[in-house]
């Protein structure tokens, strides 16, 4: 149980547990900045414009085709 819940999907991806938690945790401070220029864009629409759309478009080439 303790492998399937803990070290079966960092596995999959190459990764020890250790190095997933880094880049998980990484990942979701990258998830809320953008969230945050997002939000701030939705007020104030001349701040922003891009990075929001950037900062997706980036993380989504860090992790697509992991593991694979």
């Amino acid at each position: 149980m303790i492998t399937k819940t803990f070290l079966d999907h960092p596995r999959s991806v190459d990764e020890t547990y250790l190095e997933h938690a880094a880049f998980a945790g990484k990942f979701s401070v990258r998830l809320f900045a953008a969230g945050f220029c997002a939000l701030v864009h939705a007020v104030i629409p001349c701040l922003f414009e891009k990075t929001a759309s950037r900062m997706i478009a980036e993380m989504y080439a860090k992790t697509h085709n992991r593991g694979s």
